[in-house]
């Protein structure tokens, strides 16, 4: 599907005009939208804009890596969106000339929306060209990144909240989890954060500096989620570690009660032993109390050796 807004040098706007009127004197620019385009509607980028070959199979074929190239009238970029359920960059591409903006994407995406609307609606920026729509597009797009960033702080407190309440080795897959999502999101925010600055930087991109400072914006924001992410990330580091901790610490502590019952039973199995051999000439075997008094002894020597291993601290643990 191909739709399309132009606005004239009076600044009035105008929806879908066919092709071969937005080349005329009375149109100051227009944007071009091809959501999920079938062949036919591909074509247009050769045929009626006469875009290069490798800005066409870059916008086409998924990089899945923001960049920017230069060509003679216009400027190419691939922006990553985000997939909000899965975390996936979702490409964006975008053909900026002095006339006109361009984009293509193969899914719809709210943020395009959004940018659409602003545009048709937004009167007082209609003088400010298609590198004013480029930014609004991106700012959609960054904007979007809060929510997913958001999402994961919020899981990482509700982990937090319930550490005494779930099993460890659940804990340990849930921050595993949200580690995987946040290194998914580093790569896209950091990708489109250098491709920020590169813009910021350039001094090759059709009329972009009179918007600089809206791009510096966008930076700054990219820069605050950069920040974000790696503060998450380190965040679940630390809890990964102190529930490792508290795994090995409890199964210390297991492991020191099975010593002590296990060296408190030696003697007593020592004794036991001794009085289960089958000699005829065990003259304790004939004494009329010696069972109890063997059991006296048995009960003295684990009592004593439990008084000593708590006066010892080994149940401080």
């Amino acid at each position: 599907m191909i739709r399309t807004i132009a606005i004239t040098k009076d600044l009035k706007l105008i929806c879908d005009l066919p092709l071969e009127t937005l080349s005329k004197d009375n149109i100051m620019w227009y944007w071009m939208d091809f959501n999920n385009p079938n062949q036919e509607e591909i074509s247009l980028l050769d045929n009626y804009f006469h875009f290069h070959q490798l800005s066409i199979e870059d916008c086409v074929f998924s990089l899945n890596s923001p960049k920017l190239d230069y060509y003679d009238d216009y400027n190419f970029f691939v922006l990553n969106s985000l997939n909000q359920d899965t975390l996936d960059p979702v490409e964006v591409s975008l053909f900026v000339g002095n006339k006109y903006i361009v984009s293509y994407h193969d899914s719809e995406l709210n943020e395009l929306d959004e940018a659409w609307q602003r545009a048709k609606t937004n009167k007082k920026n209609w003088d400010k060209g298609p590198s004013y729509i480029a930014h609004q597009i991106l700012d959609k797009i960054v904007d979007s990144f809060f929510p997913a960033i958001n999402k994961i702080q919020d899981k990482l407190d509700e982990i937090e909240n319930n550490v005494k309440k779930k099993p460890i080795h659940t804990l340990m897959d849930e921050i595993f989890g949200l580690r995987s999502d946040l290194l998914k999101l580093r790569r896209t925010v950091n990708s489109m954060r250098d491709l920020l600055y590169r813009i910021l930087n350039s001094e090759r991109l059709i009329g972009f500096h009179e918007h600089k400072l809206y791009f510096s914006d966008i930076h700054d924001h990219l820069v605050k989620l950069s920040d974000m992410v790696a503060s998450n990330r380190e965040m679940t580091s630390d809890m990964r570690d102190n529930y490792l901790s508290i795994n090995s610490t409890r199964m210390n502590k297991n492991m020191m009660v099975l010593t002590v019952i296990t060296t408190i039973f030696i003697p007593l199995t020592f004794i036991v032993g001794i009085y289960g051999m089958n000699f005829q000439n065990m003259p304790e075997l004939t004494w009329k109390h010696g069972y109890y008094v063997v059991l006296l002894i048995m009960a003295i020597i684990a009592t004593q050796m439990f008084l000593w291993f708590k006066h010892n601290g080994w149940f401080d643990m």
